[in-house]
């Protein structure tokens, strides 16, 4: 039988993920609607604050 010779360099290290920042800077968040609702006093309506979990983008729409 052959002898097994191990690798010289070793196993090789993984880089770290940028963990979604690049589909941000691409336009593609991950929104998710932040619980404090807030009200518009201008226009009398609610205000839905969405929050991009990724990056901490802030978007609002009126309910």
């Amino acid at each position: 039988m052959a002898d097994v010779i191990p690798f010289p360099g070793g196993p090789r290290k993984k880089k770290p993920r940028s963990q979604g920042k690049t589909l941000c800077k691409r336009g593609f968040h991950k929104w998710a609607i932040d619980q404090n609702k807030q009200f518009d006093v201008k226009q009398g309506k609610l205000v839905t604050i969405q929050r991009c979990v990724r990056c901490g983008f802030t978007r609002t729409t009126l309910s």
